[in-house]
């Protein structure tokens, strides 16, 4: 008897580190979506960037909490004004539209400030937009912005931070 007591409590047990670890592995593997944010971030710090001929006034997004917020709950993104997200080093970057009312377009950009590729986004949907190499930044426009201005892969931004 004792021992079916502990054959039981080791079972169940074990059942316990198996439903831990696939709560883990789901949250991993999908999307993380800001809990609790219902409302846009506040404008954050400007900096003017170039593409070509064509001027950028791109908010900053620089720490986690702001680039989780981004552009969700925008309503609006006037003329050449767009998001950078900076990140502290090059690494794969994933992209979603959970939130965000906008159609955007994404271009990721690797440290010399060349396009590794652009995609366009559609608004409110979890799909995701990646980086097909390591980059350091994320540069989010109006959706079409950069193929109506001539920008493709490979083209260059300056003025990065």
């Amino acid at each position: 008897m004792q021992a079916q007591i502990q054959s039981k409590r080791g079972r169940a047990a074990l059942a316990s580190v198996l439903v831990a670890a696939a709560l883990a592995a789901a949250t991993l593997a999908g999307p993380t979506h800001a809990q609790g944010i219902t409302e846009p971030q506040a404008v954050l710090p400007k900096t003017q960037l170039s593409a070509g001929i064509h001027i950028i006034q791109a908010e900053v997004a620089n720490s986690d909490e702001t680039r989780q917020r981004g552009l969700m709950f925008r309503k609006r993104l006037d003329g050449n004004d767009g998001m950078l997200f900076v990140f502290e080093r090059p690494d794969k970057q994933c992209f979603w539209m959970h939130n965000t009312p906008l159609p955007l377009s994404i271009a990721f950009i690797a440290d010399d400030g060349t396009i590794v590729n652009i995609d366009d986004m559609a608004p409110e949907t979890d799909d995701t937009h990646c980086s097909r190499k390591p980059v350091r930044y994320a540069l989010e426009m109006a959706q079409g912005w950069f193929a109506d201005h001539g920008i493709s892969a490979g083209k260059k931004i300056d003025g990065l931070p």
